[in-house]
């Protein structure tokens, strides 16, 4: 049987609406930008959407909304995709890691404060898998610093923490649309944000620096090239209307899993904070126990076909960070229990529910020859 690690949820509606693009004489900065974006601040109720090329772009523009610069410090958790921190190191700032609630994967607010330095300039939590990180005692400390919060929401469109969306709570939010998120425009992000001003400078810094008053070849300020396509934009529109769909889609799948996960031993399935009021699943994240080599798990299930993929590698012992700022294996350990033991298995929201019995079934088979 055939099993995809991911796969984007299209139809006929998505297709005839960049097909319509296309007639038109708008590929770029034209009405379907304005559409998409109004479309996705109403669905979460936040006052702006700025769309961007990418969720990468859209975080490392909310570093330059909340004033991060040379030798600024941002806290994050080192438990996420790389571009987190690397929007960080784009403004020349410093992240600072913080270890993780084991059960969730996101930043364990308790670590936050013995973080903060004369230099912290904003806390940046990450809503791992689809989950929303403890916002309430996040925000607290924010305010008694006086940090400004960045959401990274880019694998969490549509969760909910305590009935409040994901990406409204912080002074800014960003999310992704790569093809394996609950919503796909192919490459894109949308930065959200209640802030008018912050609105104002985004839609200036992604469109080369130009401000509303500009004309065509002037630039206020530095920007960049961070612009979505109205083709892009128009797919958007359409995947915001059916989010409410996909993602009950996706939670069917991850019920299938949970069901099946529960008969494996060795295996955990994901935890649900109770914070979490609504699971927008990103990906389907399984936890290997003792005993349980991860690797050689997946070296196993790739033999028969099955794609699968650690989540995360640290962020802090990849290479680069450890050549830059010494980082060692020790220095988060919750963080690298989690690296060494987290797998995502084939998840979408157009999966089969044979496709999860079969994959279910070759990991029962090889997690035995995976036991140490």
């Amino acid at each position: 049987m055939n099993v995809s690690m991911s796969s984007p949820d299209i139809t006929q509606a998505e297709i005839d609406a960049v097909m319509s693009v296309l007639q038109t004489q708008y590929l770029s900065i034209g009405p379907h930008i304005t559409s998409f974006e109004e479309r996705l601040s109403r669905f979460i109720g936040v006052k702006h959407g700025i769309a961007v090329n990418s969720g990468t772009s859209g975080l490392h523009l909310c570093m330059i909304a909340a004033g991060v610069g040379e030798g600024d410090e941002v806290i994050t958790p080192s438990f996420s995709f790389i571009a987190s921190a690397n929007a960080v190191l784009y403004e020349r700032a410093i992240p600072v890691f913080v270890d993780i609630d084991p059960l969730t994967g996101n930043m364990d607010p308790r670590l936050i404060e013995e973080k903060i330095t004369p230099r912290t300039k904003a806390i940046m939590p990450v809503h791992a898998f689809g989950q929303p990180a403890d916002m309430d005692a996040i925000l607290e400390i924010a305010r008694k610093h006086n940090l400004a919060v960045i959401e990274d929401a880019c694998e969490a469109i549509g969760s909910q923490y305590k009935g409040r969306y994901a990406g409204t709570m912080g002074d800014a939010a960003v999310f992704a649309f790569y093809p394996n998120k609950q919503m796909t425009t192919g490459e894109g992000g949308m930065i959200v944000t209640n802030h008018d001003h912050w609105a104002e400078l985004y839609r200036s810094l992604r469109n080369q620096g130009r401000d509303v008053f500009n004309a065509w070849l002037n630039h206020t300020r530095l920007g960049y090239n961070y612009r979505l396509d109205e083709m892009s934009a128009a797919l958007g529109a359409v995947q915001v209307s059916r989010l409410d769909e996909m993602t009950a889609k996706r939670a069917r799948v991850a019920q299938w899993y949970n069901e099946r996960i529960d008969e494996i031993p060795g295996l955990g399935k994901p935890y649900i904070a109770p914070t979490t009021t609504h699971m927008s699943w990103f990906v389907y994240v399984v936890r290997c126990g003792e005993g349980v080599d991860r690797n050689l798990l997946m070296e196993k299930l790739q033999e028969v076909g099955i794609p699968t993929r650690p989540y995360f590698v640290p962020i802090h012992l990849q290479p680069f960070y450890q050549e830059r700022f010494g980082y060692q294996k020790g220095d988060l350990p919750l963080t690298e229990r989690a690296g060494e033991s987290f797998l995502a298995l084939p998840f979408s929201s157009v999966m089969a529910e044979d496709q999860v019995d079969y994959v279910c079934a070759q990991i029962n088979e090889c997690i035995a020859l995976s036991t140490v």
